[in-house]
C-alpha cells in the first residue's frame, strides 16, 4: 500500500478555539491548566482527523510558534526571560510577548524579533545566539506529546526543524559564527533522536526548506556534516523540503545519507522525477502532491498521471502528502453554508486536502471507490476552467490599455516635498501611527450584530462615528501632528477592501494562523478584480471634518492585497496584481477628489513574495514595485503618498523600496533594535521614513528613554528632516490602556528630539 503522510496542520481548532484559550490566559481569565487541556483536545482532533493516514505528524502543534518550540527543546530561550527555577511557559511566552500572566512591570523585557516565515505570512519568533550560546535539551513537551499520540492509537512521526535551517534562521547578536553551533547543536539534535527512539518512534521528519534556497558552500557542507552525523541514530529521518524546487541543491539532497526525503511536488515537480532516478534503492521519496498553500481542489486526474509512472518505479518507497504544512490553509471546507455552491465546489481547506491525498492513494491502489471521487472532482475543475464567473472583459480592455504614464508621478521627489510641507506645515519630527486603532469589544459586537441583522445600518454607521469621533479626540489630546480615523469600521485591512471589489470571495471560517493568538481570514480571489465605487471616503471624509490637523486616508496596497489572499491560480499572480493596482488607484484619486491630501498605501507584505532564489528576485520586484506605482501615482504633487512595511528584512531590497517612490515609508526596526537602519550607512534613501520606535505585538509600554534612544540612532543614519515617529504597526490588537501611555511616551520622545535638532542645527538631507 502507499504510504500518506502529513506535514503539519492547522492549530488553531475549526472555531479559532486556541485563539481564545490563549487571550483568556494572557489576561489571567484562565489557569494553565486550563490551557493545556484545550491545547490536549486540539491535539486529539487533529490526530482524529489524520486518522487515516499512516502517520500523524506530532510537535507541529505550537502555543505560539514552532521555531519557538524548537528553541525551547533546545534549552536557549533568552536569559531576559528567566532562569529554570521559574515555570517554563512563563518563559516561553516572555520571549514572544515580552511579558507573561502576573509579570510585574519590573519582569517585562523585550519580546524576541519575529520575521515571515520564508515566503509565507506565518510569523515566527528568531532565536538568538551569541558566541556563548549553550544548548541544554529539553525535550519534555515533545515526549509527551509523542505519548500523547501513542496512547490515542496513532503512529506518531514526529516533526523537527532541521539543525542547519535554524541556525540559518537564528540571528547573532554579537556578529559571531552562526555555524560554529552546529557540533554542539547535532550532539542536542543526537540525544534527541536516541529519546524519540527509545519512545517507539520509527520516522521523524526533519525540515530543512532552506534547500530550496541558494546556498552558500559553508551552508551546503553544513547539511552534509548534519545527516552524516544524525543519520548513525535511530529513527530514520525523512528530510523535508518545501515552498520551492531543490534546482541546484538536487546532488546535495540525493547525497544525504537520511531514509527518506520529501518534496514539495508543487513547486518542484522536475526534482521529484530526479530524485526517483538518484536516490538509493532503500530511500524513500515522499511527493508533496497535494497544494498545502492555496484552497483549489487538486486535479486529480491530473495528479494521478503524474504519479502512476512513479508508483510503477518505486511501489512501496513512494509516500504521498500535501506540499508543506496544512498550517497555511483554513481548517474545514464543511463548515462555509454561506458559500456560492459554484464556487465551494472548487475549493479545499486542510480537512479536504486529506480527502484529496486518501482518494490519490486508492486510486493508485486500484480501489474501486476511488474511480467515482475522481470522475467528481473532473466535473468540479472543468466547472471551473469554463467558468463565466472568473473573466471580465471590461477588466482585460482596461489592463490592456495601461501606459507607461500611470505609473510616473507629475514631479520628482524634491520638488513633491517643498510643495508638500508648505501646505501640511509639519514639524520636524512629526509623529502619526500607522492606520488602526484599538478595536474594543463593543466595536466588535457592533460589527456582528449588523451583519447578523440586529443592527441596521444607520445604526452600525452611527456607531462607528462615535468610535471615529473618540479615536480623533484621543489623538488631538496627545498632541499627534497627522492623525487617522482609526479604521473601527473595518474587520481587516485586506478583507474590508475585498468585500467592496469584483472577482473576491470570504468565508466565515476560513482563518489561517498568523502568529501566536493572531488569525487573519484571507480573501479568496477567484476572478477578474474590479474597483465598484468609494470604499474609505466617507469614513476619512467624517473624520477630517472633526479637526483642523492633517488626516491620513488608509489603503491596502495591491501587493499586499495579493500576498495576504488565496490567489487565482490560472493566471500569473502579476496579472492579478496589475488588476487589484487599478482599483486601489481609483480609491486613491477618489480620496484625493474628496480632500484628503495625505494617503497611506500599506504594502507590508512586499518582503514575503520574493521568491526565495536571490536570482529570481528582481522579476518579481519589477512587477510588484509597478502594481504600487500604478495605483498610487495617479495623485498631484500636493499629495503625500505613504507607505508601510512589518516584519520582514528589508535591508537587501531597499533599491526595490525606494523605486516605489512613496514620499514617506513606515517601516518595523523596534524589535530588531533599527538594525535595518545598518543598511543606510551603505544606501542613500532618497525619501523620508520613518522607523517603528515601539513594538505594538507585546503589551509593554516603552519609556521615552527608549524611544529617544532609537530615534538617536536613527538620526545618525538619516537626515533630522527626513524622519518621522511612529510605531511600528497598526494598534488594532492593543487595548487603549496600552496604547494612551505608549503615545503619550512617543509624543514626548518626539519632542525631546525637537529640542535636540533644531532646525537651526539640522543637517541638510
Amino acid at each position: 500500500m502507499t504510504t500518506i503522510h502529513n506535514l503539519g496542520f492547522p492549530r488553531i481548532g475549526c472555531r479559532r478555539e486556541l485563539k481564545f484559550t490563549l487571550e483568556s490566559y494572557w489576561r489571567g481569565e484562565s489557569s494553565e491548566n486550563e490551557l493545556q487541556a484545550v491545547a490536549s483536545h486540539l491535539r486529539k482532533q487533529n490526530w482524529q482527523q489524520q486518522s487515516k493516514l499512516n502517520f500523524v505528524p506530532v510537535g507541529d502543534f505550537s502555543l505560539y510558534d514552532q521555531v519557538l518550540d524548537m528553541t525551547a527543546i533546545l534549552g536557549h530561550l533568552p536569559a531576559r526571560c528567566g532562569d529554570s527555577s521559574e515555570p517554563a511557559l512563563t518563559r516561553y511566552f516572555r520571549a514572544a510577548r515580552g511579558q507573561a500572566p502576573g509579570d510585574s512591570t519590573s519582569k517585562q523585557n523585550f519580546a524576541g524579533e519575529m520575521t515571515k516565515w520564508f515566503d509565507t505570512n506565518y510569523h515566527y519568533i528568531v532565536p538568538e545566539l551569541t558566541a556563548d550560546t549553550q544548548f541544554a535539551l529539553n525535550p519534555d513537551s515533545l515526549l509527551a506529546q509523542v505519548q500523547e499520540a501513542q496512547a490515542a492509537g496513532y503512529k506518531a512521526k514526529p516533526v523537527l526543524i532541521g539543525p542547519v535551517t535554524y541556525l540559518w534562521l537564528s540571528e547573532t547578536k554579537d556578529d559571531s559564527d552562526k555555524l560554529a553551533h552546529l557540533p554542539a547543536l547535532l550532539a542536542q539534535y543526537q540525544q534527541l533522536l536516541e529519546l524519540l527512539h527509545d519512545a517507539g518512534v520509527s520516522w521523524v521528519q526533519i525540515d530543512e526548506p532552506i534547500l530550496v534556497t541558494e546556498l552558500e558552500p559553508e551552508w551546503q557542507q553544513a547539511l552534509q556534516t548534519a545527516y552524516q552525523t544524525l543519520s548513525k541514530n535511530m529513527p530514520n529521518l525523512l528530510l523535508a523540503t518545501y515552498f520551492g524546487s531543490l534546482k541546484d541543491n538536487c546532488d546535495l539532497v540525493a547525497g544525504l545519507p537520511v531514509a527518506g526525503v520529501h518534496i514539495d511536488a508543487i513547486n518542484g515537480k522536475q526534482d521529484v522525477l530526479t530524485l526517483a532516478e538518484k536516490l538509493s534503492p532503500e530511500q524513500v521519496l515522499s511527493v508533496g502532491i497535494i497544494n498545502g498553500r492555496n484552497i483549489w481542489k487538486t486535479d486529480l486526474n491530473q495528479a494521478l498521471a503524474f504519479l502512476k509512472p512513479l508508483h510503477q518505479q518505486l511501489g512501496a518507497r513512494l509516500w504521498l502528502a500535501p506540499s508543506c504544512s496544512l498550517l497555511h490553509v483554513p481548517v474545514d471546507l464543511s463548515l462555509e453554508t454561506e458559500l456560492p455552491d459554484t464556487i465551494k465546489n472548487w475549493l479545499a481547506f486542510a480537512y479536504q486536502k486529506l480527502d484529496e491525498l486518501t482518494a490519490l492513494a486508492a486510486a493508485l491502489e486500484g480501489e474501486a471507490w476511488a474511480s467515482k471521487v475522481l470522475a467528481q472532482n473532473a466535473l468540479a475543475i472543468a466547472s471551473r476552467q469554463q467558468s463565466e464567473l472568473v473573466n471580465d472583459p471590461d477588466v482585460a480592455k482596461r489592463t490592456a490599455a495601461i501606459s507607461p504614464e500611470l505609473y510616473q508621478r507629475k514631479s520628482e521627489f524634491k520638488q513633491r516635498i517643498a510643495i508638500q510641507q508648505a501646505e501640511l506645515k509639519l514639524p520636524l519630527f512629526p509623529t502619526t501611527t500607522i492606520g488602526s486603532f484599538p478595536q474594543t469589544p463593543d466595536v466588535r459586537q457592533a460589527r456582528r450584530q449588523y451583519k447578523a441583522g440586529e443592527l441596521s445600518a444607520a445604526g452600525y454607521q452611527q456607531r462607528m462615528k462615535l468610535e471615529i469621533a473618540d479615536c480623533i479626540s484621543a489623538q488631538e489630546k496627545l498632541g499627534l501632528d497627522v492623525l487617522v480615523h482609526g479604521e473601527a469600521e473595518r474587520n481587516d485591512m485586506v478583507e474590508y477592501f475585498g468585500e467592496q471589489l469584483s472577482g473576491f470571495l470570504f468565508s466565515k471560517f476560513g482563518w489561517v494562523q498568523s502568529y501566536g493568538s493572531r488569525c487573519v481570514k484571507p480573501p479568496i480571489i477567484y476572478g477578474d478584480v474590479s474597483w465598484q465605487g468609494p470604499m474609505t471616503v466617507a469614513w476619512s471624509q467624517y473624520a477630517a471634518s472633526l479637526t483642523t490637523k492633517p488626516m491620513k486616508g488608509m489603503l491596502t496596497g495591491p501587493v499586499t492585497i495579493l500576498n495576504w489572499s488565496f490567489v487565482r491560480d490560472d493566471q500569473p499572480r502579476s496579472s492579478t496584481c496589475q488588476q487589484i493596482a487599478l482599483a486601489v488607484r481609483d480609491e486613491v484619486l477618489a480620496l484625493e477628489k474628496a480632500g484628503i491630501n495625505i494617503i497611506q498605501i500599506d504594502e507590508a507584505a512586499l518582503r514575503e513574495g520574493l521568491p526565495l532564489r536571490r536570482s529570481e528576485w528582481q522579476t518579481y520586484l519589477d512587477w510588484a514595485v509597478s502594481s504600487f506605482r500604478l495605483s498610487a501615482n495617479g495623485v498631484a504633487d500636493r499629495t503625500q503618498i505613504h507607505t508601510h512595511m512589518c516584519y520582514s528584512d528589508f535591508n537587501e531590497i531597499l533599491e526595490g523600496i525606494a523605486s516605489m517612490d512613496a514620499d514617506v515609508i513606515t517601516i518595523e526596526t523596534s524589535r530588531s533594535d533599527l538594525a535595518l537602519l545598518s543598511a543606510f550607512e551603505r544606501f542613500s534613501y532618497p525619501n523620508q521614513i520613518g522607523p517603528g520606535v515601539y513594538d505594538i505585538h507585546s503589551p509593554n509600554v516603552p519609556s521615552v528613554k527608549q524611544m529617544v534612544n532609537l530615534l538617536e540612532k536613527a538620526s545618525a543614519k538619516l537626515s533630522v528632516e527626513q524622519l518621522w515617529v511612529n510605531p511600528d504597526c497598526g494598534l488594532k490588537t492593543r487595548r487603549w490602556d496600552e496604547v494612551i501611555p505608549a503615545l503619550e511616551n512617543m509624543v514626548e520622545a518626539a519632542n525631546v528630539l525637537r529640542d535636540t535638532y533644531r532646525p537651526s542645527t539640522a543637517k541638510i538631507a
